[in-house]
């Protein structure tokens, strides 16, 4: 079923129908389209446009269809153009021609901005579950290995000793960005489309502030042309997805290198491995690198329809059919990924001991020799030359910095004592990284208990939103 044609004089072309054709993809909003029809008929009812016992009609229609489109019973066929041709072809079939009655008024331009917020906010509102459970899964493990020593990197070099927990937490404070990203996106994306027809709002009497409050949006569109052409709420979503993306790259590229021969420091379950067709012995962190792999697909799909929206004129336009494919790509993505990252991360266990025996190789105790001349008020630049210089002695006699002599160090400046001994340890480097945010194993445990609870408040919050999501659905 199509929604026009009566000016003209020949139907499309089979290629021209194909290429239009978009019910093969966005049936998947049929739910949000029946919802926001509902919120339509109550303003046509409201304001006479439609008599009541037509209104009743078209109402049961609507609830039977949403309840076989929720079986499969109803499902589009191959004459139907979108979601919203197959179901106003349901309403017909079960009513007759009342069922065209709710296109009064209203658009498929403003008809599936619509639907396409109200399916994003609810798919966006599962992400950030996911998400929630994915912190929780970090700073579980953060909280297991927070006195335990690891070194840490920059460049894949050794830099500094670290608490492993400290390590592995910085992970949950990029996710608490995406997750307010996605608070952020949810204001901005709370604004209904309905009212404002194909581009120039209706000479009906229409009310789009009370359609938007019955679909639970926050405000009504300010600018009929804007309505139906943003897509911003689409790009901004594409970019948290990317943004989410590149973080669980990072995950699974740090995990990858962790469960190599050469670092053995992390046992991933073999529920979260995969094996070799040909070598026996192999068993392959695939679900880090296919995390890792996953950020070019939502990269990719932010910039297609960037593409697409770039000089696009005017108020609607077809190539903005193009959206929702990137879009719900990007969703179902992240369905797969954030459950997989989640388990990975929940069941890998670490070898302390070879974490502990790196901390000190590559000279990560260097900068503690310098911080100790500074506390003796030497200017830093002159204690950067002393570390440096016991690094030199270091790789001239293939030792590590804690087996330098008292004398040795006295040699190279005299202020290095027998005091600095203390700090040439890695519980002692540990430890006296203090200042707010640092890796001191007391301070990282109450980093993670303050993450824990911003935490635990976002799932509430959450939660509360999906339940309200869910009550207007269901009105």
């Amino acid at each position: 079923m199509v929604l026009w044609g009566g000016r003209f004089s020949e139907a499309p072309q089979d290629s021209v129908f194909e290429l239009s054709r978009s019910v093969h993809f966005d049936w998947r909003l049929a739910p949000y389209d029946i919802r926001s029809s509902k919120a339509h008929l109550a303003v046509l009812e409201r304001n006479k446009l439609i008599n009541s016992e037509d209104a009743s009609k078209i109402s049961r229609a609507l609830n039977e269809l949403a309840e076989e489109v929720a079986t499969s019973k109803f499902a589009p066929i191959d004459s139907d153009e979108d979601v919203h041709s197959a179901l106003e072809r349901g309403l017909t079939e079960k009513i007759g021609a009342a069922g065209g009655a709710l296109r009064a008024g209203r658009s498929r331009n403003d008809q599936v901005t619509t639907d396409l917020r109200l399916f994003s906010i609810d798919h966006m509102l599962q992400v950030a579950d996911l998400v929630v459970k994915l912190q929780d899964a970090i700073l579980a493990k953060a909280t297991e290995y927070a006195d335990d020593p690891a070194p840490g990197f920059t460049h894949i070099q050794h830099a500094q000793p670290l608490s492993f927990g400290h390590e592995l937490a910085k992970h949950a404070h990029a996710f608490a960005r995406d997750l307010d990203r996605i608070e952020d996106w949810l204001v901005r994306t709370s604004v209904s489309s309905l009212g404002a027809g194909a581009l120039a709002g209706s000479s009906l009497p229409l009310d789009p502030q009370f359609t938007a409050k019955n679909l639970g949006f926050e405000r009504s569109f300010e600018n009929s042309i804007d309505a139906v052409s943003d897509r911003d709420y689409v790009c901004e979503a594409l970019f948290i997805f990317s943004m989410i993306g590149n973080h669980l790259s990072r995950i699974g590229e740090e995990w990858t290198l962790w469960a190599s021969t050469e670092f053995s420091w992390a046992k991933v379950s073999d529920a979260y491995s995969t094996g070799s067709s040909i070598m026996p012995q192999k068993k392959n962190p695939d679900v880090a690198e296919l995390a890792r792999g996953k950020a070019g697909r939502f990269i990719g799909n932010l910039v297609a329809v960037l593409t697409v929206l770039k000089a696009l004129p005017f108020a609607y336009n077809r190539d903005l059919q193009e959206d929702k494919e990137p879009l719900f790509d990007s969703f179902d993505t992240l369905f797969l990924t954030l459950p997989a990252v989640t388990g990975m991360i929940s069941t890998t266990n670490f070898d302390r001991q070879k974490m502990a025996e790196a901390a000190p190789k590559g000279f990560s105790l260097a900068t503690e020799i310098a911080d100790y001349l500074v506390r003796k008020n030497i200017p830093f630049a002159i204690a950067h030359e002393s570390a440096g210089k016991c690094v030199a002695l270091c790789e001239k006699t293939s030792r590590e910095l804690h087996q330098l002599t008292a004398s040795e160090l006295h040699s190279i400046h005299p202020q290095l004592d027998e005091g600095v001994m203390v700090v040439l340890s890695v519980d002692g480097a540990l430890k006296s990284r203090t200042t707010s945010g640092g890796t001191a194993p007391s301070l990282v445990k109450s980093q993670i208990q303050a993450a824990q609870a911003r935490n635990d408040l976002t799932r509430k919050e959450i939660s509360r939103k999906v339940a309200k999501f869910s009550e207007m659905m269901n009105q």
